[in-house]
């Protein structure tokens, strides 16, 4: 089984190459998820390339971002690139790039941000141009087991490293609330943050890091390709830490012989350890801290200034560093002489507190074995089209748009009757209730399928809503298909794959535009609702109200699969935009209105079928407050 570890610099290329990895994965300057990684040009890049492939390592390389109109053009060519200078892989995420990218001859690995998380979405990876897919951080070890097996592309599976809290590719709470998207690399990790939730008062959603070791060799029986890595934003000597670490455990060496190596990785960078859903849907979160504190070796009681080796569950080695912490306050670091009685060199109160070690003198021999890092170089030269590719503009009709409502319930639905063309009914036991209704009415009925759905949910008949390329797939025969939002629409070279589908809710009025002008399908806006922040399998995650340290309130609640999602704090209000959306040529308006009291749904219903502005008062009121989202400023 292939090690592919993080390659975030030249010289953490070089560390994890040196540690014994069988592949790299790095960045260029553009279109990569680690944005504030140190990453290469292309020069480097190309000198990376041949310095991996002199060693027998290949080199993958990310292009795994959303990717706007204005871009397209430099993402193909930075990809061209790739394929001439020899590049085993690109990583992509964007559906519109990845259809751009049929006649480049070089493989292609669906991102992780792509949401692979069933057999389906593996076999529509295998129709679609795809050689690999990294597989969704969510799934068990016994769901992985289920849907590789005879894998018709190769699998990927992350196995150390950082989790989002979120469903990757689905996360839109960066992007809203502090204006950094994601999706286009730039994520300012609000889930590190501490929140209210109930009585608590912590960082509800800070995960762990994956520690997959023990898993290594069952990953490899059943036949996953490639345990992946994560950490580009992280130091040379952690690189080459982990790619030893795994290397030796994909060699057959066990724990005991491991043991040192992996207590330096733990060392070098430790926020908590899990084995992330692997062993089961359990909490990955550590809600204590949310920070690199180093290896815990356990709590002691300070009197006089000292504590006794003895207090400590871990061994204390002379020459280590150690920082001391009382819950969230770090009291101060020093480098340990004595170890059977540690004095401390500044004042302390007496009392208990946690001791972790961060450093320990071997870290300074792995740094020197490193080495010096060679200049990477190249001569090739990325070809940039000299003149924009000339496209033809569609004739969009200037036709009232179809109202479409979100709903999940019998009642809500009975509101919004009267004023919808279409339905989308979350999928569940009242779905046939809804299609009674929906028949007296004449209106549309579209069953909106769950967000994660490793099972493959085909309703048979009827027409559907899918937020995966999975879900596409397992639906592919059914009368009518809709792509949610969380399809990513970003672009106008998105694939006409789907009888209509949502654009994102990171774009802009101008993108919108730009979109409408040079797609032929059918599109829908999202003009009202709380748009949804994120979506978690954490089972530690319930309803409630999260709050966070400005004191905005965040709404989250459990559906029937287990799933919870975290609503936005304010209500998506484009009231006033909708005929300016009409002009654009948008062919339907999305309402969304799951969860919402009756009373607001009939008002939003009346209002947006009537265009009637004078009523955006009362919604307004209605709902707390409301926002534009990024229909005024999109997203960088």
């Amino acid at each position: 089984m292939e090690i592919l570890a993080p390659a975030g610099s030249p010289e953490g290329l070089v560390a994890a190459i040196k540690g014994g990895c069988n592949a790299v994965y790095l960045g260029g300057k553009s279109f990569g998820a680690r944005a504030f990684a140190d990453n290469f040009s292309d020069q480097q890049i190309e000198g990376a390339v041949g310095y991996a492939h002199d060693r027998g390592v290949k080199a993958y390389i990310t292009v795994n971002t959303l990717i706007k109109d204005s871009e397209m053009e430099d993402a193909v060519s930075f990809v061209r690139f790739l394929s001439d200078v020899g590049a085993d892989a690109v990583l992509i995420q964007d559906l519109g790039l990845l259809k751009q990218l049929s006649k480049i001859d070089i493989p292609k690995h669906a991102s992780t941000q792509m949401g692979i998380h069933s057999r389906a979405g593996l076999e529509w990876c295998a129709a679609n141009g795809i050689d690999r897919a990294i597989l969704a951080r969510e799934l068990t070890f016994e769901e992985i087991k289920k849907i590789v097996s005879d894998s018709p592309v190769e699998t990927e599976v992350f196995v150390q490293g950082a989790m989002c809290y979120c469903m990757s590719g689905g996360c839109l709470f960066s992007s809203l609330i502090g204006g950094r998207s994601g999706n286009r690399g730039q994520c300012a990790q609000p889930c590190r943050k501490k929140y209210k939730l109930g009585s608590r008062d912590e960082y509800v959603m800070s995960c762990a890091d994956i520690y997959g070791l023990d898993y290594i060799p069952k990953l490899k029986e059943i036949g996953v390709t490639s345990a992946k890595i994560e950490g580009r934003m992280r130091s040379p000597a952690y690189a080459y830490l982990a790619s030893k670490v795994y290397s030796m455990k994909e060699k057959g060496e066990d724990n005991k012989t491991i043991a040192p190596t992996a207590g330096l990785l733990h060392t070098i960078f430790n926020r908590g350890i899990c084995d992330g859903y692997f062993g089961g849907v359990v909490s990955p979160v550590q809600s204590l801290y949310p920070d690199n504190r180093g290896y815990l070796l356990g709590s002691a009681n300070i009197t006089d200034r000292s504590f006794l080796q003895s207090d400590l569950s871990e061994v204390l080695n002379p020459k280590d560093g150690i920082s001391i912490f009382k819950g969230d306050e770090k009291i101060g670091g020093f480098k340990v002489s004595e170890t059977k009685k540690v004095t401390v060199p500044f004042k302390i109160p007496n009392g208990k507190y946690q001791i972790y070690r961060t450093y320990d003198p071997r870290i300074d021999e792995v740094k020197n074995s490193i080495g010096q890092v060679p200049v990477l170089s190249g001569t090739t030269k990325r070809v940039d089209p000299k003149r924009k590719q000339v496209r033809e503009r569609v004739h969009r009709k200037d036709v009232r748009p179809e109202m479409s409502f979100y709903v999940n319930s019998v009642r809500n639905l009975e509101a919004v009757a009267d004023y919808a063309d279409r339905v989308y009914f979350e999928y569940g036991d009242s779905i046939g209730e809804a299609k009674d209704i929906c028949d007296v009415g004449k209106i549309e009925l579209v069953a909106l399928l769950p967000r994660f759905d490793p099972a493959d949910t085909a309703p048979g008949s009827g027409s559907v809503m899918v937020n995966t390329v999975g879900q596409l797939h397992a639906n592919r025969n059914s009368p009518r298909v809709y792509g949610s939002t969380y399809m990513n629409f970003f672009n106008s070279y998105y694939p006409l794959t789907v009888n209509q589908t949502t654009l994102s809710m990171e774009l802009s009025k101008n993108e919108i535009r730009g979109i409408t002008e040079y797609y032929s399908g059918l599109v829908e806006v999202m003009v009202f609702g709380r748009q949804e922040l994120m979506v978690t399998r954490d089972p530690a995650m319930g309803n409630g109200i999260l709050e966070d340290e400005k004191g905005f309130q965040f709404p989250i609640y459990k559906d029937g699969d287990g799933i919870s999602h975290m609503l936005n704090s304010s209500d998506l209000m484009l009231l006033e935009q909708l005929h300016d959306l009409q002009k654009m040529g948008v062919d339907s308006f999305g309402i969304d209105l799951r969860k919402r009291p009756v009373a607001l749904a009939k008002t939003v219903a009346e209002a947006y079928a009537k265009r009637d502005v004078s009523k955006k008062a009362k919604i307004s009121e209605m709902c707390g407050s409301v926002t534009y989202g990024h229909y005024m400023r999109g997203v960088s």
